[in-house]
């Protein structure tokens, strides 16, 4: 691994919302107000954690210190939430999608019923007549619907999953897997969220999107709330020396980034880290819409080597909290995934061998091209004392083509 393998093509815009210039050291944006508190609060998280905690096979996904990369960057500290086995899914979605399927069949049981069930009720099956008469739905470039699709079995529902005509054979298997039946929609990401949402309404079905049309929003904010717990134990596992200066969030429609800007806000107050938003280049929905101020869709070619980040339109729930959250949004061109998820496998620096999707490591690839160039490091703040947290949000979820992009499979990698 050379130094000219590191030097990553990007683009840095400031988000002035966040602040004058969004400057390191300057005065701070807004309060976690009422706007905020609206989307995702402590009672919510609360509620969330207390339910995921009972599905089986929860543990908290490990926080990884990265001491050998920090070094190379000329950072103070680097610390990487690997998700890679949250579920056995290889994802953090788990967290978001499977805890709205729960929260969705809680609602209609609680309509038919009367009482609201509670979390060991749904797992016994003590509904399963009720539930069994339910179908949910969700659009994905993969990881969301497989997370929805592995809710639904969890919980005893019907699912249908529409994905868009990227996705590879290898996530389409992976849902249905699950028992969805996954339909293939023609378009993008965007397109295929669409006739999710025309199909509910048509069909009397229930949407578990990660973004919102406008009107469907107790879904998607259930979404991010159960996203908002992998921040949460990061949060917690951070050595108590080592308040974060910064962290990096790859942002899609918004939905983890959000749930992660959110709990460091709420966890730091006005000694938050410095927010930056990573996307690909030619789908770069937040970039422009932190940088216009106003929410502004990618139209066009939006497919991306990071297909989990491949959407056009922001989600506005996670407009509440990233528009005066994120302090900067930067865009990578492609191929800085595929480089960042070799990194990771071969650990040149000492650092443990880690496995990561090309969705997973936006977050760690922003960071690599931000560190090396000095004019970009002076502009966010990062030097020899930032403690910088990124989150490796998937693990190989395509296994075949973790294989070609890595050189070998992820199995030997993890050993």
């Amino acid at each position: 691994m050379t130094a000219a393998d590191l030097d990553f093509e990007f683009e840095l815009a400031a988000n002035p919302a966040a602040g004058p210039g969004a400057a390191p050291g300057s005065a701070p944006g807004a309060a976690y107000g009422p706007r905020q508190l609206a989307v995702l609060n402590p009672a919510g998280l609360a509620e969330a954690r207390r339910a995921i905690a009972l599905w089986p096979g929860y543990a908290p996904t490990p926080l990884v210190a990265l001491p050998g990369l920090a070094r190379r960057l000329e950072l103070g500290a680097l610390h990487y939430k690997q998700e890679d086995a949250r579920f056995g899914l290889r994802s953090f979605k788990p967290l978001g999608g499977a805890y709205a399927v729960l929260r969705c069949l809680k609602r209609v049981v609680a309509e038919r019923r009367g009482v609201a069930p509670s979390t060991a009720d749904m797992l016994s099956g003590r509904h399963a007549e009720i539930v069994r008469g339910v179908t949910v739905t969700a659009a994905t470039d993969g990881n969301h619907g497989r997370s929805v699709a592995w809710g639904a079995r969890l919980f005893g529902c019907a699912c249908v999953i529409y994905i868009n005509e990227a996705v590879s054979a290898g996530r389409e298997r992976a849902i249905a897997a699950f028992g969805a039946e996954v339909r293939r929609n023609p378009g993008s990401y965007d397109d295929a969220v669409r006739t999710a949402f025309a199909v509910a309404a048509a069909e009397g079905w229930h949407v578990i999107p990660d973004t919102t049309d406008g009107r469907v929003m107790e879904a998607p904010r259930d979404v991010m709330q159960g996203y908002a717990v992998m921040a949460a134990e990061a949060i917690e596992q951070l050595p108590p020396e080592a308040k974060p200066s910064h962290v990096f969030l790859q942002a899609g429609v918004g939905g983890m980034a959000a749930a992660a800007c959110s709990e460091f806000w709420q966890a730091y107050g006005a000694e938050r880290p410095v927010t930056i938003t990573v996307e690909p280049a030619q789908c770069a929905c937040w970039f422009h819409s932190l940088k216009s101020g106003a929410p502004t869709a990618i139209t066009g070619e939006v497919d991306s080597f990071m297909s989990g980040l491949a959407c056009g339109e922001v989600s506005s729930l996670a407009w509440e909290i990233l528009q005066p959250g994120a302090h900067f949004a930067m865009t990578l061109q492609d191929e800085a995934a595929a480089c960042t998820m070799r990194l990771l496998a071969e650990a040149p620096f000492g650092d443990p061998p880690l496995v990561a999707g090309e969705s997973g490591v936006a977050g760690r690839a922003g960071l690599i091209a931000l560190a090396r160039d000095t004019g970009a490091r002076r502009r966010v703040g990062l030097d020899t004392d930032s403690r910088v947290v990124v989150f490796g949000t998937e693990g190989a979820t395509d296994p075949e083509l973790y294989r070609r992009v890595v050189g070998r499979p992820a199995e030997q990698v993890a050993a």
